[in-house]
């Protein structure tokens, strides 16, 4: 596997650089967000993940991830952050990250996340005991296949990020149950109770312009007012 290092700070890139290889990754380093569009641009399909930096010279790490799913990159996304700064995971999570990692990090937390992402990219492409049965699953004429992280209707294709996919299955498969902001901070993004529950609202909105007829009137992911949000498949 090849990973794309995205880190301005030199022995902080060596240092990742060196214990990848020693774990058998490839890898290649960008020192700054230009450089690494630049090598995103020409081979991007080559890697499966990106270790990037929130803080970096010309272009920051948040524009990069944003430019990279807009261009229709879903290459896996670990985004380092500054410590104790929550507002940087739900930017990074709003710009497309798929994970993230505060600053400054043990090595074996790293590796741990890093082959958790890569995993969990995996996991989508196999058979689960869940409602998702052979990873498709159809609602309001939009079929919805994990294995290839899209959703699909009679006029569009919509590419998922893992972010997106993971919420979705998780309310898919608690699906007719009003499920908190809290839980989903925990269970989904691993994040504690006390983190702003913003971005749990942007990707909602953004579920719904993908799922519902009416997105402002949703029929499908309902708020559920003082809670949370209730998945209803049968409209």
């Amino acid at each position: 596997m090849k990973i794309l290092i995205v880190e301005d700070e030199q022995h902080i890139a060596d240092g990742l650089r060196f214990n990848l290889e020693a774990e058998g990754f490839e890898t290649e380093v960008a020192s700054d967000g230009k450089i690494a569009l630049n090598i995103l641009s020409a081979n991007g399909n080559d890697f499966d993940a990106v270790v990037l930096d929130v803080m970096l010279p010309e272009i920051d790490g948040f524009t990069v991830a944003k430019k990279m799913r807009e261009t229709e990159n879903f290459t896996p996304i670990l985004m380092l952050t500054a410590r104790n700064r929550p507002e940087d995971v739900l930017q990074g999570f709003e710009a497309g990250a798929d994970d993230y990692l505060p600053k400054p990090f043990e090595l074996q937390i790293f590796l741990a996340r890093l082959n958790g992402l890569l995993r969990r990219r995996e996991w989508f492409k196999k058979e689960t005991k869940s409602p998702v049965e052979g990873e498709i699953y159809v609602v309001n004429n939009r079929l919805i296949d994990f294995s290839n992280l899209e959703l699909r209707s009679e006029t569009e294709t919509i590419r998922l990020t893992l972010m997106e996919a993971k919420l979705l299955r998780y309310l898919i498969e608690n699906a007719g149950t009003a499920v908190s902001r809290k839980t989903i901070l925990e269970e989904v993004w691993d994040l504690n109770e006390e983190t702003d529950t913003r971005a749990i609202d942007n990707f909602i909105v953004r579920l719904r312009r993908y799922l519902e007829d009416e997105p402002n009137s949703p029929k499908i992911l309902q708020t559920v007012r003082g809670v949370g949000y209730r998945f209803v498949k049968d409209i």
